[in-house]
């Protein structure tokens, strides 16, 4: 996957679906993201680092003309400017409906989702604001910048969630790491002067 160093990928593991309706043989939809709902996204020395989206972080974010794609790559299988892409911002989360019946290709996942396959979703975006909790170690994305695309994914341990997730937290760990060194010096500061 070729990783674009100023957006975060995600992958959720939430209801992602192929709909069986007579009239329209080729609809999947499912969410995106789930808002209020902390998921882990990094473990480091036996710490949790978790994430969660606001409920009003999709709030005047740039949703023009998201894409549908596989794995964050590739050819787009459907995209909101000629409707084959529709998304909702739900109290649950960023619903995602698209219609995978305008190329053989798209027909194709089609099938992958609706065989069980394929049935994860993730999401590429930009961050405008966030905040951290360092005693529950947990960051909060409270404002989105732009979406770029909806992905199926295939694997649940999708490697740029992985990228991303470190590529946060790195800074957040070093900076812990500074300051529990710092209180350890002050502790030992602390006993030579008792021991005087």
């Amino acid at each position: 996957m070729a990783i674009k160093s100023d957006r975060e990928y995600r992958m959720v593991s939430v209801e992602f679906r192929a709909k069986e309706e007579e009239e329209q043989k080729y609809i999947v939809e499912g969410y995106a993201t789930t808002f209020n709902d902390p998921y882990v996204l990094y473990t480091y020395d036996g710490v949790d680092y978790k994430e969660e989206v606001d409920q009003r972080a999709l709030d005047g974010a740039d949703m023009d003309d998201v894409i549908f794609l596989y794995n964050h790559e590739g050819m787009v299988f459907a995209r909101q400017s000629n409707g084959s892409l529709k998304l909702e911002v739900e109290e649950k989360g960023l619903r995602v409906w698209a219609d995978l019946s305008l190329t053989e290709d798209s027909r194709r996942l089609y099938e992958a989702i609706k065989t069980g396959l394929v049935t994860q979703m993730s999401w590429a975006f930009t961050v405008e604001e966030d905040s951290y909790n360092e005693k529950e170690h947990l960051r909060k994305l409270l404002k989105i910048r732009k979406v770029y695309d909806v992905s199926a994914v295939s694997i649940p341990a999708n490697p740029a969630t992985d990228i991303s997730a470190r590529a946060y937290f790195d800074g957040v760990i070093e900076e812990q790491r500074r300051r529990d060194l710092e209180r350890e010096k002050q502790k030992q500061r602390i006993r030579i002067k008792s021991m005087r």
